[in-house]
This record gives structure tokens, C-alpha cells and sequence, in this order.
């Protein structure tokens, strides 16, 4: 059963601009089976919750409880389940506990304002739960408490703590079992039959936990709040995250935090335990999307990736500094080279070849700082996100990249590249996609929204194709594919786009 625990009315709270009806028929909408009113030391009657649910003409199984938050002179704020008379304000929470011994006490927004409670304060056997989601905390404080509750594995539940009509019912409590009363739940609480009603999906990170968190309800709502938590268990790799999440948070500055283009947009950045929060991306990936969609939407998408890094390109921005491109070049050159090498690989002459080649070229271009732009580094169909915020609303597409872990200020053939070359590997074994979709689809698109491009500008796209494909070969002899026919396949790939040049 799904209830919204904590929120506060205009009626019996000076703090709430919101009428009790209007929060019924929120928290209604939302999908929720009922609504606890919390106001500041004030109960409602029974013969007032009767006349609210007529005025708000909810259906029967729809429960109307009330309960109180009560402010204590030792714990803070209070959320009190079940007493049956106004508590003024004021109390030690043991004296509360004495008073009413059978209500359920739950420490409120706990995180707030940045507070991190003691382990001994969320222990306390004094309370009964302690509430961990709220919108009265920032998203990196409902993080820490969704940490704390994992690691303590104290009672639980979330509450909206709203004082308007907008965010109603957006962080749900679910009780295991149904509810007929105030007392019920106080009962079902004090035994943690309950806890807060969110997803939680752990992905796959190198040296981190990754963790996608989705709060509330999808009923009568299409922007429930999604974000991603990241924490890093290594200094080095720490020091690289922050730096991705830096130049993100620039992009998203530069232009791409809302709209029809953009990136995830960084939340907040916790040193101490080495977690990053970013905004979550509804979406699937562009890769999904090719393969489940039409032609004629599957030609759109496309062009919305090649109109999205165009974007970034003529947005000229310079977050890191140009000269690390060529610094760092040669060495990444040489790693590719070094896989082969450590295995004595029969194809380490061609792939030599294939990277003296590359360097030569790259020298002979004269590449130089002040023509290269911020790029991704790493753009291909799994790397881009295409999401939509009203299901209802086609218009409301949008088009996203993540992963910003490679980004320089680079040559801008560079990141087209690399797209093509990871756009036919990807989609290999797709043929009929690659039969539908040209590469000009993507490049006309990039050319029409990107800077003005210099005659050499093709030349320099097969030259970074190339590249790519020798940094997919290094990557399948890292993962033990070696020997498969997909190795072979990028190397010639690798080989003729150096032959266009």
C-alpha cells in the first residue's frame, strides 16, 4: 500500500500554502492509495477528515489519516504515528515515548540542511524509523540517507514533507500490508513492514558503484526525478571521474542543461566519500533505438546525433587545455600497439604498421590548438541517449550524451570519426540498419549544425576512422576476442580508410 507520510496543510499549518483537498487529489493522481496529514502539533478530527474526503470525492479504498510532526527539545522534528491528542511543542523524545507508547515515532528529514546524524541518533531505540527521502532534502542528502539505511539496515520511509500542491505524493512510503487506520500503520511501522517506495538498479562501473535511483510513481506524472550515483573507490580514478563531471557541467552551461540537446546535468559533487550525483536520462540508448524503431524515425535519430556533436563543435567551448591532444596522442597510439605486442599477436606487423601510419599522418596534417574545439572522445550509438519527457508530446524528444571520461580539445574530425567507425561496428551484425542508413545521414547533419569545415576536413574524418578502429581491435584483444573474425574485420576497416588519405 502506498501512502504519502509527511506533508502539511493550509489549514492547520501557517507554513503550508496548499488546502487539504488540493493535497488529497494530488497525492491521488500520483497513484497512491492514501495520505497521512502532518501538521505541526495539530490533529485533524475525525469528523474533519470525514468532510475532506466528501469534498475531495476520492474513492472508497483511498485512506485520509492523520498524525503530527511535533519539534522536540532534544531530536529535532518528530513525525508521531498515533496519538490521539495535539503533543505541543517541546518535549524530550523520551518523555514522547512515555507519553504515547504505542504510536510510532520517526525521525524527520534527517539530512537536512546538510546534517549527517549520528549512527547512535538513527539506532536510537527510542524511534521507530527515520525518514530518509524528502524534498526537503537536497538530492546528495537522500543519498546519504539511502547509504546509511544500506549500511544500518534501520525502519525507513520517505515523505514528501510538502507545503504545496506540486511535489505531493513524489516520494511514496509502501507498506507491505493493507491499512485500515492510524493505528494499523503505527503498528505495521513499529515493526518495519515498510519502507520507502523507490527503484534501485546497480550498473556495471570499473573501480565504482553505480547505482540508479527512481523515486515515486509513474501514474499522472512523466517527471519523476531519476539520478545517478557514483562512488568511486579509487583515488586515481576518483581524480578522473571529477574531472569528467567538471567538464559536463561546463557543456551543460555551454548550452546543453535543457532543449532538444543536451547532457546529464551534474547535481552534486560529495569529496569525502568520493560519489558523484548526476542527473538520471529516461531514455534508451541511440544504439536501442536504431534497432527497434522505423526507417523514416531511425533517419531522425540519426541526424539528431550528427546535429548534436555539430552543436558542440560550434559552440567552441575550451574547458581543458589544447595542447593535451597531441601530448597524449602518441602514447595512446603506442598502448593500442602494446596489446599486440605483449601477446606476440600473429597480426602485431599490421597493426605496427597501421599506427606508424597514424602518427605520420597526424604530423603531416599540422594540427594545431587554436583549431580544435571541445570534443566528446569518445561519441558512438552507445554513448547518446534518446529520451522523450511527455510520452505524449513527440515533440519532447531529445537527444543526450554521456560519458565525458575522454573529452579534449580536439581536432573536430576526430569525434565524426570515431562515431562512423563505432556506428558500423556496433551495428555489424545489423546489416539491414547499416543498409538503411548511410553514414551521410549523420554526416550531412553534423556539417549542416557544426563550424565552417577547411578542405581537408573528409581527409582528416578517414584518418580518425582509422584510429578508432585500431583502438576497437586493442580493446577486443583486452577483453580476450583476439582470435575472432570481428579483429580482423577493423583492421582491414582500420587499413582502407588510411587508404582514402
Amino acid at each position: 500500500m502506498l501512502l504519502e507520510m509527511h506533508c502539511h496543510t493550509s489549514e492547520k499549518s501557517r507554513c503550508s500554502s496548499v488546502p487539504a483537498v488540493d493535497l488529497v487529489r494530488r497525492v491521488l493522481a500520483r497513484g497512491l492509495q492514501g495520505i497521512v496529514l502532518t501538521d505541526h502539533h495539530a490533529l485533524w478530527s475525525a469528523e474533519e477528515l470525514l468532510l475532506l474526503r466528501r469534498q475531495a470525492g476520492v474513492p472508497d479504498y483511498f485512506l485520509i489519516l492523520a498524525a503530527q510532526e511535533v519539534t522536540t527539545a532534544d531530536c529535532g522534528d518528530i513525525l508521531v504515528y498515533g496519538a490521539s491528542a495535539s503533543i505541543p511543542k517541546g518535549p524530550q523524545l523520551s518523555a514522547l515515548r512515555r507519553a504515547w507508547p504505542k504510536a510510532a515515532l520517526v525521525l524527520a528529514h534527517a539530512y537536512r540542511k546538510g546534517r549527517h546524524p549520528a549512527d547512535s541518533l538513527l539506532m536510537d531505540p527510542l524511534l521507530d524509523g527515520v525518514e530518509i527521502f524528502s524534498s526537503n532534502h537536497g538530492v546528495a542528502e537522500n543519498s546519504r540517507g539511502l547509504a546509511d539505511w544500506h549500511r544500518l539496515r534501520f525502519t525507513a520511509i520517505a515523505g514528501t514533507d510538502t507545503h504545496g500542491s506540486q511535489y505531493a505524493g513524489a516520494y511514496p512510503t509502501i507498506f507491505d500490508h493493507p491499512l485500515a487506520d492510524i493505528d494499523e500503520l503505527a503498528t505495521e511501522l513499529r515493526a518495519g513492514r515498510c519502507r520507502p517506495f523507490f527503484k534501485e538498479i546497480p550498473r556495471s562501473g570499473a573501480n565504482a558503484v553505480v547505482t540508479e535511483v527512481t523515486f515515486g510513481t509513474k501514474e499522472g506524472d512523466q517527471s519523476r526525478e531519476r539520478i545517478i550515483i557514483r562512488t568511486i573507490q579509487d583515488e586515481r580514478k576518483w581524480r578522473s571521474t571529477e574531472r569528467a563531471e567538471t567538464i559536463m557541467a561546463a557543456v551543460a552551461a555551454g548550452g546543453f542543461a535543457e532543449g532538444r540537446y543536451r547532457v546529464p546535468r551534474p547535481i552534486e559533487v560529495d569529496r569525502e566519500r568520493m560519489t558523484i550525483i548526476e542527473q538520471g536520462i529516461r531514455g534508451r540508448s541511440l544504439f536501442d533505438k536504431l534497432c527497434a524503431a522505423g526507417r523514416n524515425d531511425s533517419r531522425w535519430y540519426l541526424e539528431l546525433a550528427g546535429r548534436w556533436l555539430g552543436r558542440l563543435h560550434h559552440a567552441a567551448l575550451a574547458i581543458t587545455p589544447p595542447e593535451q591532444f597531441l601530448e597524449q596522442e602518441e602514447g595512446r597510439l603506442h598502448h593500442y600497439l602494446s596489446r599486440f605486442e605483449a601477446i606476440d599477436h600473429r597480426h602485431v606487423g599490421r597493426v605496427r604498421q597501421i599506427t606508424e601510419a597514424l602518427l605520420a599522418l597526424e604530423q603531416e596534417l599540422s594540427f594545431v590548438g587554436d583549431s580544435f574545439v571541445q570534443g566528446h572522445g569518445d561519441y558512438h550509438p552507445k554513448n547518446i541517449m534518446i529520451g522523450q519527457d511527455d510520452q505524449e508530446d513527440r515533440d519532447s524528444i531529445f537527444i543526450a550524451a554521456i560519458d565525458f571520461g575522454s573529452s579534449l580539445m580536439l581536432p573536430p574530425a576526430f569525434d565524426v570519426g570515431t562515431f562512423l567507425a563505432q556506428f558500423k561496428n556496433q551495428f555489424f551484425n545489423h546489416p539491414q540498419i547499416l543498409q538503411q542508413l548511410q553514414e551521410s545521414v549523420f554526416l550531412d547533419a553534423y556539417l549542416d549544425e557544426g563550424p565552417p569545415v577547411t578542405e581537408e576536413f573528409l581527409w582528416q574524418v578517414e584518418l580518425f576512422r582509422a584510429r578508432a578502429n585500431l583502438s576497437i581491435a586493442s580493446y577486443l584483444i583486452r577483453v580476450g576476442l583476439g582470435d575472432s573474425e570481428d579483429l580482423w574485420r577493423v583492421l582491414v576497416d582500420a587499413e582502407q580508410a588510411l587508404s582514402q588519405i
